[in-house]
């Protein structure tokens, strides 16, 4: 690490606590005060209320409701830009349909999927806090 150029002149570097020359890049002292600023009690208040309304049920939904929709835009245009019709088979269907909608129907299929795998996760999760809350203690 290298010091910086004011300091390489070859002078003396003052001690902590000396009377040396005064260093024209160091800051003014900050003078202290034992009456709080005004203006920084309400700045720290108004602080500590935003901080306390700022994580809410309704901001995630607000949050939530506005990404929905920009995926909707999305999806909306990638299927207008899909509509060539596709042949689909599958077992013993056969379908025709436009590219983007055979695809929305995959990807709600799988979110179905995982939305119900999901479910009876937290169901066994449920049985299993249930079941283990009510036997007694052993002490």
């Amino acid at each position: 690490m290298t010091t910086p150029d004011h300091r390489r002149g070859g002078g003396a570097v003052p001690q902590w606590g000396s009377q040396g020359g005064h260093d024209p890049h160091a800051e003014p002292p900050v003078p202290v005060s034992d009456t709080p600023d005004p203006v920084a009690v309400d700045h720290d208040r108004l602080r500590q209320t935003v901080a306390e309304i700022e994580h809410t049920k309704t901001r995630a939904t607000w949050f939530g409701v506005i990404i929905g929709a920009l995926i909707l835009v999305l999806l909306l245009v990638f299927i207008v830009q899909n509509l060539e019709n596709q042949r689909i088979e599958l077992i013993f269907w056969e379908v025709n349909l436009p590219l983007g909608v055979s695809l929305l129907i995959a990807a709600i299929a799988g979110a179905l999927v995982v939305a119900l795998i999901g479910g009876l996760r937290m169901l066994q999760l449920r049985r299993a806090l249930k079941k283990a809350s009510s036997l007694p203690d052993h002490q």
